[in-house]
């Protein structure tokens, strides 16, 4: 029969993967959502909400974004500028895709973030900070 301590010891080590698990599983602050794709003109626009629940205002967030085709081919790039982004504020940036139709678009890829400051100057940790997500039909990921 196993005695107290090592069942206690055994139970503790279960607890603190299943804590250690969850807190891995948590969304980042940051989270960047594909609200919804527009056709215009010549282009597709773009509306991306942003969400910060960190406790760092940004100052600049510049984001590179790859849209992919429907046979999954890079159809464009962008630098999208994402700042200012203060504590607790949720913005929408709005942006267009020049002749890329919204139906072309397969998915869009978060693929790094090219600029990245604080009040304390530039950041090096703003990829891991933001999460994706999407509303409509065209996936976003990172």
């Amino acid at each position: 029969m196993a005695s107290v301590t090592s069942i206690t010891r055994v139970a503790l080590v279960a607890l603190s993967v299943l804590v250690s698990g969850t807190a891995a599983a948590a969304d980042p602050p940051v989270r960047a959502e594909l609200n919804k794709l527009e056709a215009i003109d010549n282009a597709c626009r773009a509306y991306l909400v942003l969400e910060n629940t960190s406790e760092i205002g940004f100052e600049s967030l510049k984001l590179d974004l790859v849209m992919f085709d429907l046979d999954g081919i890079i159809a464009e790039r962008l630098a999208v500028d994402a700042a200012p982004l203060p504590v607790g504020k949720t913005s929408l940036k709005v942006f267009d895709i020049v002749d890329l139709p919204c139906p072309q678009i397969g998915r869009m890829l978060l693929n790094d973030v090219v600029a990245c400051s604080d009040a304390n100057g530039p950041r090096s940790d703003c990829v891991a900070l933001l999460s994706t997500h999407t509303r409509g039909s065209v996936a976003f990921i990172k």
